[in-house]
This record gives C-alpha cells, sequence and structure tokens, in this order.
C-alpha cells in the first residue's frame, strides 16, 4: 500500500476518544468486514476490553483474524495493543458509584434477587448517560435545538426500543404547545404523513442496531424532501448517519441482555426544554 493509499497514516490512536474521533470522522476507508467490526468497537467498548479475541470474533460476526487486520488498519502492531486502549478506557470510566453497586452484587446471598437487578440497571443507566456527557459536543447540540425550533412541524420518527423516546418527546413538546407529528400510526399510513413535511419543517429519528428499516426509509424521505434531520443513534456507521448533518452518538449500557433508555431519554428532554425555551426568546421569563 502506498502513502496515499494509507487510510490512517503510520500513527495509532494514543486513545479511545483519538479512535472513536478517527473512526467518526470519515477519514479512514475500511472494507465491509472492517467497517462491521468498527461499528461493533464503538458501541460496544467494553465487550472490546473484556473479551477474548474468540469471544468478541464471535458477537461482532467476523472471523478472529478479521479483529488483528482491524487493528493493523488502524496503525497497532496487534490486536492485544488495540485491547489495552479499550481496557484503559474502561479504567478510567470506572467511578465510586460503579464500584459500590458492583459491591453490593457481589455480596455472598445478602441482597435479594430485586435488589440485585436495580443495582444492576442503576450501574448500566448510570454509566450510560456518564459516558454521553462525556463526548457530548455542546455547539453540536445548539445547532440542534435552533434547528428544531425553527421549523414549522417538527417530525418526530421512531421504531421499536427507540419509539418510547419520541412517544415522550410528542407529550412534552405538546404539553408546551410545538407542533409535532408523531410517526407510528397503527393505521399504516406513516409514509403519506412523512410525505407532507417540507423545507420549514424539521425531523427527529432515533434507532439503535439493529437499525429499523423503516425509521431509515422516512428519515431518507425527509431529507430527500428539504427538511433538516437531527439524529440519534449508536455508531458513526449507522445508516441514518448519511442522512443528518447533525447526529448525536448515544451508546447505552445493558444488563443481562436488556439497554436502558437513561442516556437517549435525557438527551431528548435536553432538545425539548431548549426548544421551548428558543422560541420563547431571550430575556422572556416563564409564563409570558
Amino acid at each position: 500500500m502506498t502513502a496515499e493509499e494509507d487510510p490512517v497514516g503510520p500513527q495509532a490512536p494514543e486513545s479511545f476518544a483519538e479512535l472513536r474521533e478517527l473512526l467518526a470522522g470519515g477519514t479512514v476507508k475500511l472494507p465491509k468486514r472492517l467497517k462491521q467490526v468498527a461499528s461493533f468497537a464503538l458501541a460496544q467498548p467494553d465487550e472490546i476490553a473484556l473479551g477474548t479475541v474468540t469471544s468478541i470474533a464471535e458477537k461482532a460476526e467476523v472471523q478472529p483474524s478479521t479483529l488483528i487486520r482491524f487493528s493493523q488498519a488502524l496503525g497497532f502492531a496487534g490486536f492485544s495493543d488495540l485491547q489495552t486502549l479499550f481496557r484503559e478506557r474502561l479504567r478510567n470510566q470506572v467511578s465510586n458509584y460503579d464500584d459500590r453497586l458492583l459491591s453490593l452484587r457481589g455480596r455472598n446471598g445478602d441482597a435479594s434477587r430485586s435488589a440485585a437487578l436495580f443495582d444492576g440497571f442503576c450501574e448500566a443507566s448510570t454509566r450510560s448517560i456518564s459516558g454521553m456527557h462525556d463526548r457530548l459536543d455542546m455547539s453540536q447540540m445548539d445547532r440542534a435545538i435552533r434547528v428544531l425550533a425553527e421549523a414549522e412541524t417538527i417530525y418526530l420518527i421512531a421504531q421499536r426500543r427507540s419509539f418510547p423516546v419520541t412517544a415522550y418527546v410528542s407529550y412534552a413538546l405538546g404539553k408546551l404547545g410545538i407542533r409535532n407529528v408523531l410517526i407510528g400510526s397503527a393505521v399504516g399510513t406513516d409514509a403519506e404523513t412523512v410525505s407532507f413535511a417540507t423545507p420549514r419543517d424539521a425531523a427527529l429519528a432515533i434507532s439503535f442496531t439493529p437499525y429499523a428499516s423503516t425509521t431509515v426509509s422516512f428519515a431518507r424521505q425527509i431529507a430527500d424532501q428539504g427538511a433538516p434531520l437531527v439524529v440519534i443513534t449508536d455508531s458513526p456507521f449507522s445508516p441514518l448517519v448519511a442522512e443528518g448533518r447533525l447526529w448525536f452518538e448515544v451508546v447505552e449500557a445493558d444488563f443481562q441482555g436488556f439497554r436502558s433508555l437513561a442516556a437517549s431519554m435525557a438527551l431528548a428532554m435536553t432538545l425539548v426544554v431548549g426548544i421551548a425555551e428558543h422560541r420563547r426568546g431571550p430575556g422572556r421569563e416563564q409564563g409570558d
């Protein structure tokens, strides 16, 4: 490979933040299988940190050798060097609150099953919010609020586990007197409803892996009609990212196979209140 063909250069990322920025920046040109590993690594960094080559490859649905090729494509000598970077991220992320919850779960029978479940979901929610808080670009938040606040109608697009987020956003916007349309009709008229969107409107689309095909389709339709699109998703490789100029990465931690919506809800409600404040304008008091 020549210097012009090398998508990364000789310098491997020195931190998880640098790695995420490198992959999200679009400068790395990866073949399909390596892109699949990149998407898994950004969505499941704890699995990369704690798993073995075999277990990670199985969960990412690739061959173990693909993990090695992925590491080398990013400038690392091998997978163990890449994994060290993910383990350092995990060490830096652990909080006293996490330690306390882990300690509670580790006790021998002095807590009920329900208490252990509650501790686990609290820990997952805390990690989700903490992770998003650390990487959120507030200038991006300001832009998203402005785009949505200046829309005549806000279209809310989500399916499956993302739908509760848009449902609550619709409720909150309605209470604030902000016109919105929740896409999720029981009579199957969503495509027709989305067709009414114009460049004077805007949309909020939410989807996490495995991405809902209808959400991706409606987001593409909205974008084709010229309406600005704000996206909440879990990876720079999400099919929604290509459709939205504004997007937020939210990676929800899981407990026993169930992912919380804590970080997604926190982000969504920030947008809702920000929209209301932007529409109210500077210097106006609540209730004016």
